[in-house]
Parts: C-alpha cells; structure tokens; sequence
C-alpha cells in the first residue's frame, strides 16, 4: 500500500488509520502533515506477521489508555534499515540506526522517528508473546535497548528479515507458516543470545542459527575448490553427522547445495556481456570447479546445454 493511493491532504490520516488498525491503537503526529509520504507492506506467516514501513519523519505515543483499547499482545522485533528511530519503554531508551530494537505491545511506549529529517524505512517482525519460548521478565530487560545487526545472530537475524517480504511473496501459502517458523527459531536465538543465555534457547532455534551461519559461509567461499562438506564441518566445529543432520529437511543436500549455488553463478556469468573475454573455464574454475568435464557435465545436466551453447545464445540474443 502506498499513500499516493489518497489525495495529499489525507495522506498522513491513511498511515495514522493504517499503522493503528495494522500493528496497534496509539498517537501519531507528524511536523509537516501536508506532502506526508508512506508505504505499507504485510505478509502473514502463520501466527507471525512481517510488515514494513516507510515513511516521513513522526512522533508516537501509546500509552497506557491505548494498550487497554487494543493490544494484540505480541513483541514487535524492528529492524531499521533506513533513517532513526529513538523508542523508549520501561525505563529503556535507545536510539537505532541499521540495527534492530525489540518493543512489547502490552507496555506503553515513545517512539519517535526521522529526527535530522530523513524519512524512515523499517522491517518488523510481529510475533505473538505466546510464541516467543523466553521468560517475559527477562526479555524486559531488553525493551527499548539496541540489538547490533552488524555481527553474531544479530546479522542473521537482519538479513533473513530483510528478505522475508520478498521471500514471502513468491510463497504459496502452505509455505509461510515454515517461513514464519525459522524467522521465529532465528530472533528466539538472537534475543537469548543478547541475554546471555543462549542455552535458555530451544534446540530448533540453535539449528537453525547453525544453518544459517552454514548458508552464509557456502555463499562467500564458492570459489574455494577446497569447499566440502567436511571442510563446512571442521570450520563450524560440528561432525559431518551433524551437518548432514541440519540439512536433513532441506531442499537439497550440503553437497548438492555447493553445487547448485556454483552453477547458478557459472550460469549468470556466462550470460554477462562484459565477461564475454573470459573463458568458460576460467568462469569455472572461479566459482570452484576444478575440472573442465565434471563442470560441462553438471551444466548440461541442470540446464541442458552445454556452458558454450548457453553463452552463445544468451550473448548472441
């Protein structure tokens, strides 16, 4: 949803009715009304929700007559991806940039954000208090406080968030609820990690972080011909039996998951006019394919050409 969709002088109405009916009742005010701009986007994922929002800089107030009114009794996990949000609830108070602050519905709260003027855009994960496995009295302690995205679970956290709009997008749904799921396993993870107990997580949410870290890893060392799956088990300190074990419900095997990322790159890079003066082996060989016949085989039989054929149709269209 877009405020361009209302004329300019309802705009901020729109975002004030939509933000309270979408996420919760509160006061929202805003410094220049008039050319106020928002977007609003929501996917459903089993019992969490992810929205995002962008708009124009505002104040925000709930208080405590507003949580009696409406309060869907969820914690809402903020990742600011653009712009400055300063909150403030229970005696905490943080103002984050490109990081994440965790705010529970059922307290009241300050908010206000795009203080230099920026306009803000921010990704938050709702999830109902019900589902969340930590002791309410200690996540307390972590209202209103900033949560760094730029390392540990935090970046794990941030980037799967970041992605769920669009991943859940081009999700049937029977396929959200899984979504929602892993989201939930990975900010259970990260909270117990900020509170310094990570072991207070279940053991899903500890797999799932592991996977995560595992995907990340296969993605920036494709290039290594080195990159196995006992190489993955030795650098993350688990067995082979374990990381067989996390991939066990995946959509393919580690191996096979080296193999199709390798390809897909293989493949877009063969179709790139500017790298039309490499060779397909050089091609190869960058993405960690050792040998020219293993490569053209496993390229003919994901794509049904061969790596040639694909680069002269693809340049050549």
């Amino acid at each position: 949803m877009s405020a361009t969709v209302v004329p300019p002088g309802d705009r901020f109405e729109w975002f004030c009715e939509a933000v309270s009916g979408d996420l919760m009742p509160l006061t929202i005010r805003a410094e220049h009304a008039a050319g106020f701009q928002a977007e609003i986007a929501t996917v459903g994922l089993g019992p969490l929700q992810v929205s995002s929002f962008a708009y124009s800089p505002v104040s925000a107030l709930r208080s405590a007559r507003h949580v009696r009114q409406g309060d869907p009794e969820q914690y809402q996990l903020a990742l600011i991806t653009d712009g400055a949000v300063r909150t403030a609830q229970l005696r905490n108070e943080s103002t984050v940039s490109g990081d994440l602050v965790l705010t529970d519905t059922s307290r009241p709260m300050v908010n206000a954000s795009g203080r230099d003027g920026r306009p803000v855009r921010v990704v938050m994960l709702q999830v109902p208090r019900s589902e969340l496995p930590l002791h309410p009295d200690k996540l307390d302690g972590l209202l209103a406080r900033r949560i760094p995205a730029q390392a540990g679970t935090g970046a794990i956290l941030a980037r799967f968030m970041s992605t769920l709009l669009d991943l859940g997008a081009g999700c049937g749904p029977e396929e959200l609820p899984r979504i929602g799921s892993i989201a939930l396993d990975l900010a259970t993870a990260c909270l117990a990690q900020h509170l310094g107990a990570p072991e207070e997580a279940p053991a899903e949410a500890r797999a799932q972080v592991m996977l995560q870290r595992i995907h990340r890893f296969i993605e920036h060392n494709l290039g290594d011909p080195a990159l196995t799956p006992r190489a993955i088990a030795d650098h993350h300190h688990i067995s082979l039996r374990a990381l067989y074990l996390l991939f066990r419900d995946q959509p393919a095997s580690v191996a096979a998951t080296i193999r199709q990322q390798r390809l897909e790159r293989c493949h877009a890079d063969l179709a790139h006019r500017g790298l039309s003066g490499q060779s397909v082996q050089e091609v190869a060989a960058r993405w960690g394919f050792s040998s020219a016949g293993s490569f053209g085989r496993a390229f003919r039989e994901a794509y049904g050409v061969t790596p040639t054929e694909h680069r002269a149709h693809a340049l050549g269209a």
